[in-house]
C-alpha cells in the first residue's frame, strides 16, 4: 500500500475516534439551571420545608392556601404521587416559565426519587404566564400536550375572570383525573 493511502486511512480512524469520543462526552451532561436557586432564602427555606403550595406573590388567602394544600397532601397521600404549586412576581433571570418550573423542581426534589413523580405549576401573575413542569415518569402519562390543554381550556378561562385560586385548583383537579 502505498504511504498516501495508509495516511488516509489513518487519518479517517483518527477522525472516527474523535468523534466518538466527543458523543459520549455530551450525553452524560446534565443540563444546567441558569439560576442557582439555592442562593435566595426563599427558595431554600421552602425546600427544608416542604411546603405543597408556596404563595409567594400572594395571590391566595389562607384559607384557600390551606384547602389547595390539604387537597394535594391527600392526593400525594393515596398516590405517592407529588404536586407542588407556586406563585412568584418574577421569573428573571429566565424567559422560559416551564424551564423555570423544571430548575425550581429539579433544586426542591418534587417527586420520589427513582420514580420522578413530581409536577410543578409555577404562576407568574405579573408575567402573566403559567407553566407545568413533570418528572420524567410523570410525563410518560401527563405529556406536554394535557398540561398545555389544561392550562388553555380549564386554567386560563378562571384566570381571565381574575379567579386564580379556582383556576390553579381547578387545573390540579382536572391533572389529577389524567395522573389515576
Amino acid at each position: 500500500m502505498k504511504i498516501g493511502t495508509k495516511i488516509l486511512f489513518l487519518f479517517l480512524a483518527l477522525n472516527l475516534l474523535s468523534y466518538k469520543g466527543s458523543a459520549q462526552e455530551s450525553g452524560t451532561q446534565k443540563p444546567k439551571p441558569e439560576f442557582d436557586f439555592s442562593t435566595v432564602e426563599k427558595f431554600r427555606t421552602t425546600k427544608l420545608r416542604g411546603l405543597i403550595v408556596n404563595d409567594y406573590d400572594s395571590i391566595f388567602s389562607p384559607t384557600q392556601r390551606q384547602e389547595l394544600s390539604k387537597l394535594i397532601y391527600d392526593y400525594n397521600i393515596e398516590t405517592t404521587r407529588q404536586i407542588v404549586v407556586v406563585t412568584i412576581d418574577s421569573i428573571s433571570p429566565y424567559s422560559d416559565i416551564v424551564k423555570y418550573a423544571t430548575d425550581l423542581s429539579n433544586y426542591w426534589g418534587v417527586g420520589e426519587a427513582g420514580k420522578d413523580n413530581g409536577l410543578t405549576i409555577v404562576l407568574c401573575n405579573p408575567c402573566r404566564k403559567i407553566g407545568i413542569a413533570t418528572g420524567t415518569g410523570t410525563e410518560k402519562v401527563l405529556t406536554n400536550e394535557i398540561c398545555t390543554t389544561v392550562i388553555r381550556e380549564i386554567i386560563i378561562p378562571k384566570f381571565k375572570k381574575g379567579e386564580f385560586y379556582d383556576g390553579v385548583k381547578s387545573g390540579v383537579i382536572e391533572l389529577m383525573k389524567y395522573w389515576q
